[in-house]
């Protein structure tokens, strides 16, 4: 019998891709090399595992996860609490792991979701779907079927010629399809991509790709949608490939920041400003166009975030640099942040 061959085509946008993202990781690693230290790492970990764990509709904000993660005590629900801790745990034990290997798979979801589900660290017993609200959007194959199905696709992937890039975006894919857990099959893809590609550029496991993902997180379920109804797992290794890139850049500081937008970094510095006083600190008097080119543009493209997500419209709203707006300042402030 021929090995298992997931269904997936070549197109050119991805190999562009592919090209684009290889680049992209050289600039990376040249600014990693004096950039990336141990805190930097730590940061982007922490916002790895905060984007994907908001994905699965946890409420922990950034500031709360790292509280979490230093052991600091925190007012949230016990069972978010105990996602955080067991994330952590899961990535920074990925380098023991091996990609193709299936006690290791096992393993990582028994981290995962330790204290959460009944089944960590086995397959599920019963059938399974993914929802987008009310909505079915995919009905995985019956769990009688998971241990072939996972080991045609471990085998696959262990004996793959495909790009590592390629390789990984397929892999989340047929991973989500099979739906081998009961729970936490999400966060299990996002974390198997991440060591695919950590096995092929160590500085990988710093990306914090599920911010990007998280906020395209209804380009994401159609993406699985439409590689479900095509059979063909190319839209969602292009959509995978594209929020790569556009990590990377962020990650390499290559993202384009308008004059505007750089006034209004520098004006807030290393605090936290409301809007009337960051006005009046760039000498603006029209509100409006304070809000459209500068407000609006920073918060949209993450250099700045709100005190109060919650509440945007609070009348004692502030903002602050997110950690991106902090590497900018630094690089763009001979070191020191303002």
């Amino acid at each position: 019998m021929s090995p298992y061959r997931p269904p997936y085509t070549l197109t050119p946008a991805m190999l562009n891709l592919v090209a684009e993202i290889s680049e992209a990781i050289g600039r990376y690693s040249a600014l990693a090399e004096q950039d990336l230290t141990p805190r930097l790492r730590r940061e982007n970990r922490i916002r790895t595992i905060q984007a994907s764990l908001a994905i699965e509709n946890n409420t922990l904000t950034l500031e709360q996860v790292t509280a979490v993660i230093e052991g600091k005590r925190v007012l949230g629900h016990p069972r978010e609490i105990q996602e955080v801790l067991n994330a952590f745990a899961a990535y920074e034990a990925m380098e023991d792991w091996t990609p193709g290997s299936e006690k290791d798979v096992l393993a990582a979801h028994a981290l995962l979701m330790r204290g959460l589900v009944d089944e960590a660290g086995r397959y599920r017993s019963g059938g399974v779907g993914i929802y987008l609200g009310e909505q079915l959007v995919h009905m995985a194959p019956p769990a009688n079927r998971v241990p072939t199905l996972m080991d045609d696709l471990l085998a696959w992937l262990d004996g793959s010629h495909e790009h590592p890039l390629v390789a990984s975006c397929i892999f989340h894919y047929e991973f989500e399809f099979i739906h081998p857990f009961a729970d936490g099959n999400g966060r299990m893809g996002r974390l198997w991509q991440t060591l695919i590609l950590r096995s092929w550029k160590p500085l990988l496991a710093y990306l914090p790709v599920e911010s990007v993902m998280r906020d395209r997180q209804g380009a994401y379920y159609q993406a699985l949608a439409q590689a479900d109804e095509q059979a063909d797992a190319a839209p969602f290794i292009e959509f995978m490939l594209l929020a790569l890139r556009d990590a990377i850049h962020e990650a390499a500081g290559t993202d384009q920041v308008t004059d505007q937008v750089a006034a209004l970094l520098r004006a807030l510095g290393t605090g936290e400003r409301g809007s009337q006083e960051l006005m009046q600190a760039m000498g603006l008097s029209h509100r409006p166009t304070f809000r459209d080119n500068y407000l609006n543009p920073a918060l949209e493209a993450a250099w700045i975030e709100r005190t109060q997500p919650g509440a945007p419209r609070s009348p004692t709203q502030r903002y602050r640099l997110t950690p991106k707006g902090q590497r900018w300042l630094k690089r763009h402030s001979g070191g020191h942040p303002g």
